[in-house]
């Protein structure tokens, strides 16, 4: 853990604490080459309204225990739907499964590339807490 923490090691270890604690359809875009906006987009799934929040409480909670750093921002709609930290270099959004499916991040980002889940599962490995 003593290795320089770059953007895209901090989404690979974001996307394992999701699915640590069980978020759905995991996905890191590269939008690096596509927007200044950040580096990586992280975009997870919640079954329900408490798992959304669970899942960007935990986040943030292990991000700040791990490195330190907490959010630039934090957002959520009124009814808790999604969730959105802005770490800068990282933006995760955890969504609501309708709200994803609505809103098909992926599909306005489809330039972007995505880091398959091996890859990501890979250069994590050092901080599954399984």
């Amino acid at each position: 853990m003593t290795d320089e923490l770059d953007s895209k090691k901090l989404a690979c270890i974001i996307a394992r604490t999701l699915d640590d604690k069980l978020g759905k359809d995991i996905t890191i875009l590269n939008i690096s080459n596509v927007s200044s906006l950040a580096d990586y987009f992280v975009i997870v799934t919640g079954d329900s309204t408490p798992q959304v929040k669970a899942l960007m409480d935990n986040t943030k909670d292990r991000i700040k225990e791990l490195f330190s750093r907490t959010p630039m921002r934090m957002e959520n709609d009124a009814k808790n739907r999604w969730n959105l930290l802005d770490y800068g270099d990282v933006v995760v959004h955890i969504l609501h499964k309708e709200e994803r499916e609505m809103y098909a991040i992926e599909k306005f980002w489809s330039n972007a590339f995505s880091i398959p889940e091996e890859e990501w599962k890979n250069i994590s490995e050092e901080y599954k807490q399984y």
